[in-house]
């Protein structure tokens, strides 16, 4: 499983995370974990709270209640409502959320009142740090962020990290020793950290985004329920159940993103709508990671297609396994690449309704994703001995294609907000 973080083209495998507080599970310390221990010890020195974050924890509670679970630990016997109607659920409650906050708090871009003295360059380092992160393994997604506001790009930042290290988890080179204990632990330091108490200095990044922004802990949470599917669960029966799982490991990324994104002032579209789109794209990355990566998978004996859907096309696991391009699979693989292709039409929908500053990101990424689809196809629909992947030459390509499709929304919107 590889999770599309924020938008972007999805990360490599080498490990990004640092000293998670689950050593029993984590023997051996990662080259991140080296390069910032010193850091982070220098960090644990201070007493991180709310007040070093500079928002007091009962101010900051009221402003972004904890909303109920609704998708977390879901029964996979017991089906009460389709996903789709579960995560739909999930989004006018986030939508709810910013659309509250935005009546009652104004301008995003506001930093807290008061810190405590020699914390405010820690917390400079702290985001530095994920910057310096974002742009080892996320390189053109960094490059669109320079455009963003200082906040809204360090924000945006902290959450990269925060998402890649959770990935990491159950997908990087310690992910045999990972156990449902381990995540549980994981969530607990997130409930922390959003509780102004953050263990180390990449949490305390992330404490401070999520105090500036209304950004809400259950896409976290979903997120990390999505690594607990990784470790129990090998395959999906349909594709409801698939779609779950795509909103568990990258739908959240969009809804989390979409705060610190914003949205453009003179925009006429409902935040809800807004909201969808960011999920269709997190959804629409994930498919296609999954088309991508069908031999990968398939080598750690998992199977990320619909089981029924694999059926009716007349294939079943050992085709996989074998890796057997014929006629059956490419007529299979052409229904999986419209859905996914039909995901990324209702993203675009979206992205021009987001904060001028955020489009190009996120456009560079969308059509950076929409390629390998592209390139599945040009490999004749061998995604079980060849990798899809676009060039670094047509990445290069992308960006200011990507800049000018912002810009021309920009003009669009606002012609129209004059006529």
């Amino acid at each position: 499983m590889t999770v599309a973080l924020l938008w972007v083209v999805s990360p490599t495998t080498e490990v990004v995370y640092t000293n998670f507080g689950l050593t029993e599970t984590l023997p051996a310390r990662s080259v991140f974990e080296r390069k910032t221990s010193k850091m982070t010890c220098n960090m644990r020195q201070r007493k991180w709270n709310s007040w070093s974050l500079g928002v007091e924890k009962q101010e900051r509670r009221v402003g972004f209640p904890v909303l109920s679970s609704v998708v977390v630990n879901p029964t996979e016997d017991t089906t009460v409502a389709t996903s789709k109607q579960r995560v739909y659920d999930v989004v006018l409650k986030q939508a709810a959320l910013i659309n509250r906050d935005s009546r009652s708090r104004g301008d995003r871009d506001v930093k807290p009142d008061f810190f405590v003295p020699g914390t405010l360059s820690l917390l400079g380092e702290a985001y530095d740090r994920c910057g310096e992160v974002c742009a080892e393994y996320a390189k053109t997604f960094y490059l669109g962020t320079l455009l963003m506001t200082p906040e809204k790009r360090r924000a945006i930042w902290a959450i990269y990290v925060w998402c890649r290290r959770t990935d990491e988890l159950v997908d990087g080179p310690n992910a045999s020793h990972i156990t449902a204990t381990a995540l549980d632990r994981w969530e607990s330091r997130l409930d922390d950290l959003f509780n102004g108490q953050p263990f180390d200095m990449l949490d305390a990044a992330l404490s401070d985004t999520v105090a500036k922004f209304p950004i809400d802990i259950q896409p976290f949470k979903d997120m990390i329920e999505g690594m607990r599917m990784d470790l129990r669960k090998s395959r999906y029966k349909n594709f409801d159940e698939l779609y779950l799982y795509c909103y568990y490991v990258a739908g959240t990324v969009g809804l989390i993103s979409v705060p610190v994104m914003g949205i453009a002032p003179k925009s006429k579209a409902t935040t809800e709508s807004v909201y969808n789109a960011a999920l269709a794209l997190g959804i629409a990355n994930q498919l296609t990671n999954i088309l991508r990566d069908v031999g990968e998978d398939a080598r750690r004996g998992r199977v990320y297609l619909p089981q029924d859907e694999l059926a009716q096309a007349g294939l079943s696991d050992e085709d996989i396994f074998a890796g057997r391009v014929t006629d059956k699979w490419r007529s299979f693989m052409k229904k999986q690449i419209k859905r996914a292709r039909t995901f990324f039409d209702e993203a675009e929908r979206g992205v021009a309704e987001l904060s001028p500053s955020s489009r190009w990101p996120v456009w560079a990424s969308l059509l950076l994703y929409r390629q390998i689809l592209d390139e599945i196809e040009a490999n004749d629909y061998n995604n079980f001995t060849k990798r899809a992947y676009v060039s670094k030459a047509k990445k290069l390509l992308a960006l200011p294609f990507a800049y000018a499709k912002s810009l021309m929304h920009l003009r669009t919107s606002s012609s129209l907000a004059k006529t």
